[in-house]
């Protein structure tokens, strides 16, 4: 299939440009948020393609996964073609719900013409969509080509702009795990956190790295810490156990049907969360036996394999319902 799709959620697109597929990504002189083309810190196959909007009713599309609500409207624009009627659609849900939880109305709420996949069973739980229909097509991790090492008594982050989202990245609760041993923060938009949350640089260090070498880094530290409050679930988190990373994770959205007992500690406990941090950072033994578990169960459930075969089966489906 020719599948028309917008690069918006780096790591996700990483696993579904894994299809058979040829992918269309679209792409603006500015490489803004409507056109930013192919991934630069990401592995993507040949088979994604960028293309300038205007190129696009001449091309053969099959499909059109949207992400955003007003990508509809885009891509009638650009193909000449309504998405829902004239070919199939599909609105990834990546996010919980924002607003009035949980009633939230989504805004794809009560459509007849195409079908809402979220990426957990929380955001599915949580989301009001009405008679839209819905399905869940679980994460799919591309396997990181690093394995543990552990050798650094450090704890790693990994999020996204912690200074603005601050209590959504569990950004406030950086000081306390801080105190058990120096914490790294990796993602886009950390500049000035160590100043804002008050800590010296020897305590948090910040990165902003391409994947590969993001892999390479979180792979030498003792521990991996997930401390959002309300996300849906973070990609990075499955990313560090598939590594074979030891987690510590706040027990909330979907992170507690993610993470056995076996493979984390997961608790709403403050305490219990930084216990268990000091607990890894002092037996490297124990974090190595615990990641390793980790890494068995993020593969099993978070297969790429499985992802693709899921998604196939999806646009199959939707491609059928179509004629």
């Amino acid at each position: 299939m020719n599948i028309l799709l917008w690069h918006v959620h780096g790591s996700w697109t990483t696993a579904f440009v894994q299809g058979k597929h040829r992918y269309l990504v679209p792409v603006t002189p500015d490489r803004g948020p409507y056109g930013l083309g192919r991934a630069r810190t990401y592995d993507w196959p040949d088979t994604v393609h960028e293309i300038a909007p205007e190129r696009l009713a001449a091309e053969p599309v099959d499909l059109v996964i949207a992400q955003r609500p007003e990508e509809l409207e885009l891509a009638e624009k650009w193909l000449g073609r309504r998405p829902g009627r004239d070919l199939p659609a599909i609105y990834v849900e990546h996010n919980t719900p924002k607003g009035d939880v949980p009633n939230t109305r989504h805004p794809m709420a009560d459509r007849d013409d195409l079908r809402v996949a979220h990426v957990t069973h929380f955001n599915a739980l949580f989301w009001d969509t009405g008679a839209t229909r819905t399905t869940v097509v679980e994460h799919g991790i591309v396997p990181p080509r690093v394995r543990y090492d552990g050798s650094l008594d450090r704890l790693a982050v990994v999020t996204n702009e912690p200074v603005r989202r601050w209590r959504v990245t569990g950004t406030d609760l950086f000081p306390h795990f801080a105190a058990v041993a120096p914490l790294d923060v990796f993602g886009m938009g950390v500049d000035g956190l160590p100043e804002a949350i008050g800590l010296p640089r020897d305590r948090l260090g910040t990165y902003d790295l391409p994947q590969a070498r993001l892999h390479e880094q979180l792979a030498r530290r003792r521990a991996y810490l997930h401390l959002c409050r309300w996300t849906s679930l973070g990609l990075s988190l499955l990313e560090a156990m598939t590594i074979g990373m030891p987690v510590v994770v706040l027990a909330t959205t979907e992170a507690v049907a993610a993470v056995p007992p076996e493979a984390g500690v997961l608790a709403s406990n403050l305490d219990t969360l930084r216990d268990a941090a000091a607990w890894l950072i002092a037996d490297p033994t124990a974090a190595r036996a615990m990641g390793e578990r980790a890494r068995q169960a993020a593969t099993t459930r978070y297969g790429l394999d499985r992802f693709v075969a899921d998604w196939d089966r999806l646009l199959q489906e939707e491609q059928c319902a179509s004629r």
